[in-house]
Protein backbone atom coordinates (compact mmCIF):
# COMPACT_ATOMS: atom_id res chain seq x y z
CA UNK A 1 0.00 0.00 0.00
CA UNK A 2 1.59 3.39 -0.75
CA UNK A 3 1.38 5.93 1.54
CA UNK A 4 1.67 9.86 1.63
CA UNK A 5 4.12 10.64 4.00
CA UNK A 6 5.19 14.64 5.43
CA UNK A 7 8.23 14.64 6.89
CA UNK A 8 9.75 18.00 8.42
CA UNK A 9 13.16 18.59 8.35
CA UNK A 10 14.04 16.42 5.72
CA UNK A 11 16.33 18.47 3.78
CA UNK A 12 19.15 16.80 6.06
CA UNK A 13 20.47 14.15 8.04
CA UNK A 14 18.03 11.64 9.04
CA UNK A 15 14.93 12.94 7.34
CA UNK A 16 16.56 13.29 4.68
CA UNK A 17 17.77 9.60 4.68
CA UNK A 18 14.61 8.46 5.98
CA UNK A 19 12.47 10.00 2.69
CA UNK A 20 14.97 8.59 0.11
CA UNK A 21 14.35 5.04 1.43
CA UNK A 22 10.57 5.39 1.56
CA UNK A 23 10.58 7.39 -1.79
CA UNK A 24 12.10 3.99 -3.17
CA UNK A 25 9.61 1.97 -1.88
CA UNK A 26 7.36 3.88 -4.14
CA UNK A 27 5.04 5.97 -0.85
CA UNK A 28 4.87 9.78 -2.09
CA UNK A 29 6.51 12.22 0.82
CA UNK A 30 5.95 15.54 1.18
CA UNK A 31 8.99 16.92 2.19
CA UNK A 32 9.43 20.25 4.71
CA UNK A 33 12.31 22.45 5.19
CA UNK A 34 13.88 25.89 5.76
CA UNK A 35 14.95 26.70 2.43
CA UNK A 36 13.49 26.87 -1.05
CA UNK A 37 17.47 25.81 -2.71
CA UNK A 38 17.67 22.75 -0.29
CA UNK A 39 14.31 21.58 -0.81
CA UNK A 40 15.26 21.71 -4.77
CA UNK A 41 17.95 19.75 -4.33
CA UNK A 42 16.58 17.52 -1.57
CA UNK A 43 13.62 16.21 -3.84
CA UNK A 44 16.51 15.75 -6.85
CA UNK A 45 18.01 13.43 -3.97
CA UNK A 46 15.33 11.69 -3.20
CA UNK A 47 13.01 11.30 -6.32
CA UNK A 48 9.97 9.51 -6.61
CA UNK A 49 6.52 10.98 -5.89
CA UNK A 50 8.00 14.20 -3.99
CA UNK A 51 6.48 17.52 -3.34
CA UNK A 52 8.25 20.27 -1.46
CA UNK A 53 6.85 22.52 1.26
CA UNK A 54 9.00 25.61 2.26
CA UNK A 55 8.21 26.89 6.30
CA UNK A 56 10.32 27.95 8.89
CA UNK A 57 9.46 26.17 12.04
CA UNK A 58 10.57 29.06 14.56
CA UNK A 59 7.43 31.37 13.59
CA UNK A 60 3.97 29.44 14.13
CA UNK A 61 2.32 31.46 11.62
CA UNK A 62 4.85 29.71 9.05
CA UNK A 63 3.50 26.66 10.61
CA UNK A 64 -0.04 27.53 10.47
CA UNK A 65 0.56 28.21 6.54
CA UNK A 66 2.16 24.86 6.18
CA UNK A 67 -0.66 23.06 6.96
CA UNK A 68 -2.86 24.92 5.18
CA UNK A 69 -0.25 24.23 1.90
CA UNK A 70 -0.46 20.79 2.81
CA UNK A 71 -4.54 20.19 3.57
CA UNK A 72 -5.04 22.68 -0.07
CA UNK A 73 -3.19 19.44 -1.88
CA UNK A 74 -4.20 16.52 0.17
CA UNK A 75 -7.73 15.05 1.76
CA UNK A 76 -5.33 12.23 3.73
CA UNK A 77 -2.11 12.05 5.06
CA UNK A 78 -1.44 8.54 6.00
CA UNK A 79 2.10 9.43 8.20
CA UNK A 80 3.53 13.03 9.86
CA UNK A 81 7.04 12.37 10.88
CA UNK A 82 7.91 15.15 13.41
CA UNK A 83 11.33 15.39 12.43
CA UNK A 84 12.78 18.71 12.32
CA UNK A 85 14.81 19.58 15.66
CA UNK A 86 16.97 22.13 16.75
CA UNK A 87 19.94 22.11 19.37
CA UNK A 88 22.07 25.19 18.48
CA UNK A 89 21.14 28.42 16.36
CA UNK A 90 23.01 31.83 15.93
CA UNK A 91 19.71 33.23 17.48
CA UNK A 92 18.77 30.94 20.47
CA UNK A 93 16.20 33.48 21.81
CA UNK A 94 13.32 34.51 19.02
CA UNK A 95 11.92 38.28 18.79
CA UNK A 96 8.91 37.32 20.96
CA UNK A 97 11.33 35.92 23.68
CA UNK A 98 10.73 32.22 23.72
CA UNK A 99 13.37 29.82 23.06
CA UNK A 100 13.65 28.36 19.34
CA UNK A 101 14.01 24.94 21.02
CA UNK A 102 11.03 24.56 22.32
CA UNK A 103 9.22 26.42 19.34
CA UNK A 104 10.80 23.95 16.74
CA UNK A 105 11.32 20.97 18.96
CA UNK A 106 8.03 21.12 20.82
CA UNK A 107 5.25 23.67 19.85
CA UNK A 108 5.59 23.66 15.91
CA UNK A 109 4.98 19.45 16.14
CA UNK A 110 2.32 20.12 18.06
CA UNK A 111 0.33 22.68 16.25
CA UNK A 112 1.39 20.98 12.74
CA UNK A 113 -0.24 17.39 14.39
CA UNK A 114 -3.60 19.50 15.50
CA UNK A 115 -4.07 20.90 12.27
CA UNK A 116 -3.27 17.96 9.96
CA UNK A 117 -5.10 15.84 12.14
CA UNK A 118 -8.48 16.08 10.16
CA UNK A 119 -6.66 14.64 7.66
CA UNK A 120 -4.67 11.19 9.39
CA UNK A 121 -6.57 8.56 9.28
CA UNK A 122 -7.52 6.62 12.34
CA UNK A 123 -5.29 4.22 10.82
CA UNK A 124 -2.22 6.42 10.36
CA UNK A 125 1.02 7.66 12.60
CA UNK A 126 2.24 10.39 14.33
CA UNK A 127 5.90 9.53 14.68
CA UNK A 128 7.48 12.68 16.95
CA UNK A 129 11.44 12.65 17.11
CA UNK A 130 12.37 12.41 21.04
CA UNK A 131 15.86 12.06 22.43
CA UNK A 132 17.94 10.21 25.03
CA UNK A 133 18.82 13.72 26.39
CA UNK A 134 15.67 14.22 28.36
CA UNK A 135 14.96 16.89 31.50
CA UNK A 136 12.28 18.14 33.24
CA UNK A 137 10.81 21.20 32.19
CA UNK A 138 11.14 24.01 33.23
CA UNK A 139 7.92 25.80 32.44
CA UNK A 140 9.38 29.10 32.63
CA UNK A 141 12.29 29.00 30.28
CA UNK A 142 9.45 27.35 28.23
CA UNK A 143 7.16 30.49 28.11
CA UNK A 144 10.23 32.57 27.48
CA UNK A 145 11.34 33.92 30.87
CA UNK A 146 14.69 32.04 31.67
CA UNK A 147 17.35 31.63 29.91
CA UNK A 148 18.91 27.51 29.27
CA UNK A 149 22.12 26.64 27.65
CA UNK A 150 22.10 24.58 24.27
CA UNK A 151 21.08 21.18 25.85
CA UNK A 152 19.03 22.05 28.76
CA UNK A 153 16.53 23.81 26.02
CA UNK A 154 17.05 20.80 24.00
CA UNK A 155 16.57 18.09 26.32
CA UNK A 156 13.88 19.97 28.29
CA UNK A 157 11.80 20.33 24.44
CA UNK A 158 12.47 16.56 23.60
CA UNK A 159 10.74 15.62 27.02
CA UNK A 160 8.05 18.45 26.30
CA UNK A 161 7.33 16.82 22.87
CA UNK A 162 7.48 13.14 24.60
CA UNK A 163 4.53 14.64 27.43
CA UNK A 164 2.63 15.58 24.17
CA UNK A 165 2.90 12.22 22.53
CA UNK A 166 1.88 10.15 25.39
CA UNK A 167 -1.07 12.70 26.94
CA UNK A 168 -2.78 13.79 23.85
CA UNK A 169 -2.73 9.75 22.87
CA UNK A 170 -4.48 8.88 26.16
CA UNK A 171 -7.37 11.92 25.80
CA UNK A 172 -8.39 11.18 22.14
CA UNK A 173 -10.18 8.29 20.64
CA UNK A 174 -10.36 7.46 17.26
CA UNK A 175 -7.26 9.14 16.15
CA UNK A 176 -3.95 7.85 14.83
CA UNK A 177 -1.36 6.10 16.40
CA UNK A 178 1.17 8.90 17.99
CA UNK A 179 4.79 7.63 19.49
CA UNK A 180 7.89 9.64 20.59
CA UNK A 181 11.14 7.80 19.17
CA UNK A 182 14.28 8.01 20.36
CA UNK A 183 16.20 7.16 17.05
CA UNK A 184 19.23 6.87 18.49
CA UNK A 185 22.33 8.72 20.06
CA UNK A 186 24.65 10.91 18.11
CA UNK A 187 24.02 9.41 15.09
CA UNK A 188 25.95 11.60 12.15
CA UNK A 189 23.81 14.15 11.80
CA UNK A 190 24.98 17.62 11.26
CA UNK A 191 22.94 18.59 14.20
CA UNK A 192 25.60 16.34 16.67
CA UNK A 193 28.62 17.08 14.30
CA UNK A 194 27.60 20.72 15.09
CA UNK A 195 26.78 20.11 18.96
CA UNK A 196 29.12 17.67 20.12
CA UNK A 197 31.76 17.88 17.20
CA UNK A 198 31.44 13.62 16.53
CA UNK A 199 30.95 12.10 13.20
CA UNK A 200 28.41 10.13 14.68
CA UNK A 201 27.07 6.77 14.45
CA UNK A 202 25.48 5.41 10.92
CA UNK A 203 22.27 7.04 10.69
CA UNK A 204 20.71 4.27 8.67
CA UNK A 205 19.96 3.67 12.61
CA UNK A 206 17.44 6.60 12.53
CA UNK A 207 15.74 6.42 8.99
CA UNK A 208 14.94 2.76 9.32
CA UNK A 209 13.11 2.98 13.29
CA UNK A 210 11.42 6.01 11.97
CA UNK A 211 10.29 4.16 8.94
CA UNK A 212 9.18 1.32 11.46
CA UNK A 213 7.25 3.43 13.39
CA UNK A 214 5.71 4.90 10.58
CA UNK A 215 4.90 2.15 8.72
CA UNK A 216 5.60 -1.04 10.84
CA UNK A 217 3.18 -3.85 12.53
CA UNK A 218 5.13 -3.67 15.94
CA UNK A 219 3.93 0.13 16.28
CA UNK A 220 0.53 -0.32 15.48
CA UNK A 221 -0.75 -0.06 19.01
CA UNK A 222 1.80 1.98 20.70
CA UNK A 223 0.30 5.54 20.82
CA UNK A 224 1.90 7.26 23.45
CA UNK A 225 4.65 5.04 24.07
CA UNK A 226 7.71 5.99 23.85
CA UNK A 227 10.33 3.69 21.96
CA UNK A 228 14.06 3.89 23.12
CA UNK A 229 16.47 3.08 19.92
CA UNK A 230 19.28 2.74 21.85
CA UNK A 231 17.84 -0.24 23.83
CA UNK A 232 16.21 -1.13 20.79
CA UNK A 233 13.11 -1.47 22.75
CA UNK A 234 9.74 0.29 24.25
CA UNK A 235 10.79 1.66 27.49
CA UNK A 236 9.72 4.55 30.44
CA UNK A 237 10.69 8.58 29.16
CA UNK A 238 11.62 10.47 31.59
CA UNK A 239 10.13 10.10 35.37
CA UNK A 240 9.12 13.95 34.92
CA UNK A 241 6.88 12.43 32.00
CA UNK A 242 5.40 9.69 33.95
CA UNK A 243 4.34 12.93 36.92
CA UNK A 244 0.58 13.74 36.42
CA UNK A 245 1.35 17.37 37.64
CA UNK A 246 4.38 17.64 35.65
CA UNK A 247 2.51 16.73 32.29
CA UNK A 248 -0.32 18.57 32.76
CA UNK A 249 1.61 21.59 33.54
CA UNK A 250 3.80 21.37 30.58
CA UNK A 251 0.32 20.99 28.80
CA UNK A 252 -1.70 23.85 29.34
CA UNK A 253 1.93 26.08 29.51
CA UNK A 254 1.80 24.36 25.50
CA UNK A 255 -1.65 24.96 24.73
CA UNK A 256 -1.52 29.05 26.70
CA UNK A 257 1.52 29.42 23.89
CA UNK A 258 0.30 28.33 20.79
CA UNK A 259 -3.06 29.96 21.95
CA UNK A 260 -1.18 33.79 21.57
CA UNK A 261 -0.06 32.58 18.25
CA UNK A 262 -3.50 31.99 16.73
Amino acid sequence: MTKTILITGSTDGIGLLTAKKLAADGHKVLLHGRSASKLESAAAAVGGDVETYAADLSDLSAVRKLAENVRAKHHKLDVLINNAGVLKAPQAVLENGQDIRFVVNTLAPYLLTELLLPIIPADGRVVNLSSAAQAPVNLKAMQGNVPLADIEAYAQSKLAITIWTREWSKSLSNVPVMVAVNPGSLLASKMVKEGFGLAGNDMNIGADILIDAALGARFADASGAYFDNDSGAFADPHAAALDENHAADVMSTIKDLISQTG
